[in-house]
C-alpha cells in the first residue's frame, strides 16, 4: 500500500474492501449477455441475436439534490434505485429493454461500508430494470468534498427492435392517456422540497425525523422513498397490448415532459381530477402556497409514467398494468391542436 497516496487522503485498501463487499450484489444482477465479472477494465456485455435490426438506446443521469436526504439520514441503501431507475426509465420510452447500468461514486473519503450500501441500492435497481450491473467506479475526492459527501451518477444502455422504437410517429387523436402512479416525489424537484421542509438550516436532522399524520410515516422516509421502476410492465404492456407513444415525467414535470412525447399537431388532454394526487405534493403545496402550475411544472404530482394507447385498448391497457402490480388510470387523451399539454379540473386549465 502507498503510505504516501494514504496520506494525501487516498486510502487504496479501502477501494480494494469496497470491491469485495459489493462483489454478491453485483453478482445477483447477472443476465444473459454478461461475459467475465467485476475487476476488469471495461464491462463486457455480448448483444443479444434475436433481433433483426437491433438499436442502442442510452441514459445517463444521477440523483441531483435528493442525495442530500440519504446524507442527513445517514441512510444510503436506497439512493441507488433512484440512479438507476432515472437512467433506465428515460430508456425504456423508446420502448428498449435496458441490458446494463453502470455507476459512478464520487466520495469524500471511501469508507467502504458505506460504498457498499449506495452499491446495494444500484443492483437492487438494476434486478427491478432486469439489467446487468457490469462495472463502475469508486472515485475519493479529499480536498474536493466533505468526507462524509458523495455523488452519485449511472449510464445505461439498452436495446430495441428498430421497427418497433417508440418515438411518438403511432400517436394520433383519439388515443387515450394511461398515467402510471408513482411512488412519491421520485428524484426531481429536491431544491425545491429541501426548502420547503427547512432541510437547509441545522434543524434539518430533527425535520426528517418528525412523524407526519398527513403522510402517514416520517417526513424522512417519505422524502427517501425510491424511486420507482417501470421497465418490466411498460415491457409488458408494450408486447401485449401496444403502446403508441410515451413519457416519463421527471424535471419539469407535466408541462416539460408530456410535450416530448407529441408529435406536430397533437395536444394532450389530461384531467387533474382522475387520479388522487399524493399526500406529500397536496402538504408542500399548502405549506409554501405553491400555483398548481409551478406544482404540475415541477413534480409529478402522482403520476410517474403516461402512456397513449389506441382507444379501444385502453382497459386493456390499464388491467395488463394492474397485472404487472402498477396502479394506473385513465387520464386523459390526445387532440388535434397546437403541441402542448392541458391539464383541466373543475377549477381552470393549466396549460403548457
Amino acid at each position: 500500500m502507498s503510505e504516501a497516496y494514504k496520506n494525501a487522503g487516498v486510502d487504496v485498501e479501502a477501494g480494494y474492501e469496497s470491491v469485495r463487499l459489493i462483489k454478491d450484489d453485483v453478482k445477483k444482477t447477472a443476465i444473459e449477455g454478461v461475459l467475465g465479472g467485476i475487476g476488469g477494465f471495461g464491462g463486457l456485455f455480448e448483444m443479444p441475436k434475436n433481433y433483426e435490426n437491433p438499436v442502442l438506446v442510452s441514459g445517463t443521469d444521477g440523483v441531483g439534490t435528493k442525495i442530500r436526504i440519504a446524507f442527513l439520514m445517514d441512510k444510503h441503501d436506497t439512493i441507488g434505485q433512484d440512479c438507476v431507475a432515472m437512467c433506465v426509465n428515460d430508456i425504456v420510452c423508446s420502448g428498449a429493454k435496458p441490458l446494463f447500468f453502470l455507476d459512478y461514486i464520487a466520495i469524500g473519503k471511501n469508507i467502504p461500508e458505506k460504498v457498499a450500501k449506495i452499491v446495494k441500492g444500484v443492483a437492487d435497481g438494476c434486478v427491478l430494470a432486469g439489467c446487468a450491473l457490469v462495472g463502475g467506479e469508486t472515485a475519493e475526492h479529499p480536498g474536493m468534498m466533505p468526507e462524509e459527501e458523495y455523488d452519485l451518477a449511472g449510464f445505461s444502455v439498452g436495446v430495441v427492435e428498430k421497427s418497433k422504437i417508440t418515438d411518438g410517429a403511432r400517436a394520433k387523436a383519439g388515443d387515450v392517456l394511461i398515467g402510471i402512479a408513482s411512488s412519491g416525489i421520485h428524484s426531481n424537484g429536491y431544491s425545491l422540497v429541501r426548502k420547503i421542509f427547512g432541510l437547509n438550516d441545522d434543524s434539518a436532522k430533527e425535520t426528517l425525523n418528525t412523524y407526519s399524520d398527513e403522510l402517514g410515516k416520517t417526513i424522512g422516509e417519505e422524502l427517501l422513498t425510491p424511486t420507482r421502476i417501470y421497465v418490466k410492465p411498460l415491457l409488458k404492456l408494450i408486447d401485449e397490448v401496444g403502446i403508441n407513444t410515451v413519457s416519463h415525467i421527471t424535471g419539469g414535470g407535466f408541462i416539460e415532459n408530456v410535450p416530448r412525447m407529441l408529435p406536430d399537431g397533437l395536444k394532450a388532454v389530461i384531467n387533474r381530477d382522475s387520479w388522487e394526487v399524493l399526500p406529500v405534493f397536496k402538504l408542500m403545496q399548502k405549506m409554501a402556497d405553491i400555483s398548481d402550475r409551478d406544482m404540475y411544472n415541477t413534480f409529478n404530482m402522482g403520476i410517474g409514467m403516461i402512456v397513449a394507447v389506441d382507444a379501444d385498448k385502453a382497459d386493456a391497457a390499464v388491467k395488463c398494468l394492474e397485472a404487472a402490480g402498477e396502479t394506473a388510470y385513465i387520464i386523459g387523451a390526445l387532440e388535434e391542436g397546437e403541441k402542448t399539454v392541458e391539464i383541466v379540473s373543475d377549477s381552470g386549465v393549466i396549460k403548457g
